[in-house]
Order: C-alpha cells, then structure tokens, then sequence
C-alpha cells in the first residue's frame, strides 16, 4: 500500500496482501537457480576461469530477503485477511465532511430504564451484538441517555455477586447489601448497581457534526460516542472500532489517514510499553478483578515465559451468566480461554482460535486488519527476529508491567463439569507468538489519526484514570511497584 494499503500489506515480510496488489510487488524473493534464465552454458567453447568469472552475477546472499516463518505461514493459512469493502457513498469525499451520523443506525439502539433489572438488561445486552452496550434512560416516557450498560459493568456486577470484588472502603457495606440480595434471587435494578459501574464520560454528539469532532473525542480516550438527532433523541451509538473499520474500509480515499498505513509500529510511535497481563495459571477471578478495577477491556494471558496464550476481554463475561458455569470464576485463565474456544468452535462449526498479537515490525495497516477482524480493543506486541541480517534486533519498548497474580492459595470450586484443559504450549497456535513486550489500542491509533490531521486530542490517560477503580483497590500498589521489571507471583 504504497499508498495502497493492499500492496503495502505485500511488503511486509512477515505478512500477505489482503487483496492482489495493483504493481509488482518491490522485494523478491531469494535468488535461486530458477531465476537464472539468462544464464546460458555453451559447450563449443571452453571459457577461461577468469572468463567465468566475469560473467556470474552478484551472488544471491547479497541480494537475500527474509523467508516466511512458519508462524507467519500458519498465522495466514488460519485468519486469511479478509478483503476491504469501499461504500459508494464515500468515494472521493474528503473524511472531515462526513458527518458521524452516516456511520451509525437507530436499528442497533437498545433501551432499557434506571429500573429495569440486571438481569433484565444483560439479557438486552447479549442481543445487542452490534454496538455491545444498552443506553439508560430514567424511564420510558423519557428519550434523554443517562447512562450505559455494557460487559465491564456486568463484569463489575458478577464479581460483586459472588463476593469475589475488591470494593474500595467506601462501597463495602453496598457490596455486601448486593450480594446479598442477589443470594436471595432478589431483583436488583441498575440504579442500584451505578455506584459500583465505574464510567468514562457519556458523551453525546449531534449526528451532523463532523469526523473530526469524532476522532478528536475518541483520540482522547472516550470509547464510545451516543449520536442524537436535533430532538435529543439518540439515534445511535458510535464506537471506536466502527470508527477504525470505518477508516480501513474507506482508507483510499483518505490519503492523510491512508499513508500512515504502510509505516512500522516502532515508527509510527504508537503503543506503550506498561503492559497489564495474568498468568495463564491463575484463577479467572484475577483477570475479571484486573479488568474491574484498571477500566481494561481485555488483558493478556502469558505462559510462564510470558508467551501470549490467548486473551481475555470483558464481552467474554457472557459465558459466565448462569450457574451452571459459576465454577469456571476459581478455575484457571488457561481453562476459560479453551471453553471459549471450544463454545465458537460450536458456533462455527469449526475450530477457532482468534491472533491477538502482532510484533514490532508489522505495519500499522496489518494491525489495524487484525483489529478489525478479531474485533478487539487492543492487539498485544510480542518479540520478533529482526527482519533481516542488516536490521537491529527488537526495538527496545520499554519494561513490561505484569500484575502480580497469586494462584497458589486459590482452590478450584469443586462439582465443576468443566473437562481438564492441557498446558499452555499445547493450545493451538500458542507456540506461533512469542514474548509479550507491549499493547496497542485503538485509543493510540485513533490519537494517531487525530494527531496526524492537525487535531488537537486531549491525553488518553484522563479518560484511563477515570475508569480505574479507587487507588486503595489492593491491585494499584502491585502495578506501581512493578513499573520497571517483570514481575509474576503465584
């Protein structure tokens, strides 16, 4: 994608094309015999050594390219890259003259009321696949959006539940009262549950503002955006991956968005070096409480050689909402990940194992392709060798941050049906990754983007403080202690 992004995708030495490039693409392969068409012997004269050697090309060793890496081959025959659909609509318009309202529909709203149940809304919520959250409105006579209701706040819910949250001091008595009604199948509605939903700002934009406002917001930190027609009424819900896929799909036709493509992640400066990530032998209980109280949607599961084995995001809270699959809380990171993988295999009728990693150098187009494939907030970056003889090692991204994650005390809940699950190395396609050293999100793309436009977006951190759970939480001291080594405790 030289601009294209399809051809750029080519060059990678690691990666394919999404679609057939428009040129020939600039690296070859290595030279080999094949390619010596020119190269004629004739046997009516017999040349002299010298002779010989003033007609042999350079050799091949001069001109060498790297060769796929099996991870790189079995990576691609698994996920194909799937091809880039342009809408009509788009096609030669400049991206800050589309208004936000044209990226979203009123079709993948869904209400609910302060009053309705949490079990009521988690049932709204697993049928909203298109935006993954619920918009709360005071009461049904009201249009107005007082709040949401998503994954990280059922996470938050479930955990409070089953008694296994960290509540800061000052919410320990709520807790307690919510747990104690949920015990007792007592209805609980989401006005009692605000308090323990810790919220990034709910922001609502008209539906012809500008892309630029978007990006600006989203560059910011805020993940979503609620669209409202010149009534107040919300006429849809705008997050920071439509607005990603939304890019990637139109990337032609914006060329300051599109040229960005082709760069390397280590030159783009995007990512950050303090990384939160689990063991893959601990509780799931521990994954759940990170992502609570560090307002994370998804955290890395490493091996004990701090391999990515797999990922575990909020949204797969939703295969926690019956009793049946209670014991999985106390069962291991590593088990959860293998009974998810196995429930999507259900689904598709065939084996699934979604790559939420990329490496240092793949280029910002093929991490944005997998974000938009895998449909993730973050892809984490793992070690690679260096692409070729002549480039330096790994670029150093600084030290990774590893959440102390004690699962020595804890015990496994016992009736569970749940089958044994293999080690780590054995999942499929955990030998393909490698070591994890740093994460980029969507918040860093889009304030990429923003940056790279003229805009002026506000720091991201903001919006991550505002998520996190109180500092008193017992996970703070642990991560901040921890800044500049790797530190894994059972």
């Amino acid at each position: 994608m030289d601009p294209n992004p399809a051809h750029v995708r080519g060059r990678e030495s690691k990666e394919t094309s999404i679609s057939p490039p428009p040129q020939p693409p600039q690296r070859t392969g290595s030279a080999s015999s094949i390619h010596k068409s020119g190269h004629v012997i004739n046997h009516g004269h017999r040349s002299s050594f010298a002779e010989n050697l003033r007609g042999l090309p350079p050799s091949p060793r001069n001109q060498r390219h790297p060769s796929f890496t099996q991870s790189a081959i079995q990576e691609l025959l698994n996920h194909p890259p799937a091809p880039r659909h342009h809408d009509p609509r788009f096609a030669g318009r400049d991206w800050r003259d589309i208004a936000i309202g044209e990226l979203v529909s009123k079709d993948d709203v869904s209400w609910v009321e302060m009053d309705t149940t949490v079990q009521d809304a988690t049932m709204a919520l697993l049928k909203s696949t298109a935006s993954n959250v619920v918009v709360v409105r005071e009461n049904t006579a009201s249009s107005a959006p007082v709040s949401t209701f998503d994954y990280n706040d059922l996470n938050a819910y479930i955990l409070v539940v089953v008694g296994l949250a960290h509540p800061p001091e000052d919410l320990v008595e709520l807790y307690d009262t919510l747990a104690k009604k949920a015990q007792s199948r007592m209805s609980i509605p989401l006005r009692d549950i605000q308090p323990i939903c810790r919220k990034e700002s709910l922001v609502v934009l008209q539906g012809d503002e500008d892309l630029a406002k978007a990006i600006e917001i989203f560059g910011s930190g805020v993940h979503r955006i609620l669209v409202a027609n010149q009534n107040a009424e919300v006429m849809g819900v705008l997050s920071q991956l439509k607005l990603i896929e939304f890019f990637w799909n139109e990337g032609v036709n914006f060329r300051a968005i599109d040229e960005l493509y082709p760069r390397l992640l280590g030159d783009v400066g995007v990512g950050s070096q303090q990384i939160i990530a689990v063991n893959a032998d601990s509780p799931l209980t521990e994954a759940l409480n990170l992502m609570s109280q560090e307002g994370l949607s998804s955290v890395a599961v490493v091996d004990n050689g701090l391999n990515v084995v797999g990922n575990i995001s909020t949204a797969d809270v939703k295969h926690l909402t019956n009793a049946t699959s209670l014991p999985l809380l106390q069962d291991t990171c590593l088990h959860f990940i293998s009974v998810i993988l196995t429930e999507k295999g259900v689904e598709k009728g065939k084996d699934s194992f979604p790559v939420f990693y990329v490496n240092p150098y793949s280029t910002l187009a093929h991490t944005v392709a997998k974000l938009v494939a895998t449909h993730s907030h973050r892809m984490w970056i793992v070690e690679s060798a260096s692409p070729s003889p002549s480039t330096p090692g790994t670029p150093s991204l600084g030290p990774t941050v590893l959440v102390p994650t004690p699962s020595s005390s804890q015990t496994s809940l016992t009736g569970s049906h749940f089958p044994s699950v293999p080690p780590a190395s054995t999942l499929p396609g955990s030998h393909l990754s490698g070591r994890l050293i740093g994460v980029v999100t969507l918040t860093d793309i889009l304030n990429l983007f923003a940056k790279s436009t003229g805009l002026n977006p506000s720091d991201p951190s903001e919006q991550r403080a505002r998520r996190r759970r109180s500092s008193s939480s017992s996970v703070r001291p642990s991560l901040e202690s921890s800044r500049a080594s790797i530190d894994i405790r059972r």
